[in-house]
């Protein structure tokens, strides 16, 4: 069975793009996604990328446009400068972790709607609030919010080790077996094809 270790950030755009794209190709491919929430602001300190707020203006203006442009290509409801952006990452990324380990729901469809909280609804992820809706909304028990608080950030802390060690970068960012990496969700039908042995 193929494994799909899934590094992402509950803040990042790019990973929102990526709807539930992620989860059909594993369905598709009979794989299994290993869900690693991580602190993308961290990790481009580790790995010498820079924060969208202090990037040359020119790549800010381009990344602003080819957001826009892909969120319309897909069809996806997208806010450029969404209310509560940046916040605390942390908060909804303790709840995926102790969703994973709890079980019973749907851990894409959380992931998926703690991102569309934040890039489409206008809804601030680092709020108690917020995050007990979006368990909810996938299935699992709201008080998750309130348990497993330290090993949600221990997990989160070895997480970030694990990408930085393996040559993660950015977000969303998916290693297949035999450590084939692939960035962002322009490059998710190369994974497809990867499971497919086709590429």
């Amino acid at each position: 069975m193929h494994q799909i270790d899934y590094f992402f950030s509950v803040l990042s755009p790019y990973t929102y793009l990526a709807g539930t794209r992620l989860e059909e190709i594993a369905a598709k491919h009979d794989a299994t996604i290993n869900y690693k929430p991580t602190d993308i602001t961290a990790l481009f300190g580790r790995t010498g990328g820079t924060p969208p707020k202090d990037r040359h203006p020119s790549r800010q203006e381009y990344r602003a446009q080819e957001l826009v442009r892909q969120a319309k290509k897909l069809g996806m409801p997208f806010n450029l400068q969404p209310a509560h952006w940046p916040t605390n990452g942390a908060p909804a990324s303790y709840a995926i972790i102790a969703a994973i380990h709890a079980g019973g729901g749907d851990v894409g469809k959380l992931v998926h709607a703690f991102l569309r909280s934040v890039w489409a609804d206008e809804k601030d992820i680092a709020d108690d609030a917020v995050v007990r809706a979006c368990l909810e909304e996938a299935g699992f028990s709201p008080s998750l919010a309130d348990s497993g608080l330290l090993q949600g950030a221990e997990t989160y802390a070895t997480n970030l080790e694990e990408a930085a060690n393996r040559g993660v970068f950015g977000a969303p960012f998916y290693i297949a077996q035999g450590d084939n990496r692939f960035w962002g969700q322009d490059r998710l039908d190369d994974l497809d094809l990867h499971l497919a042995g086709k590429l």
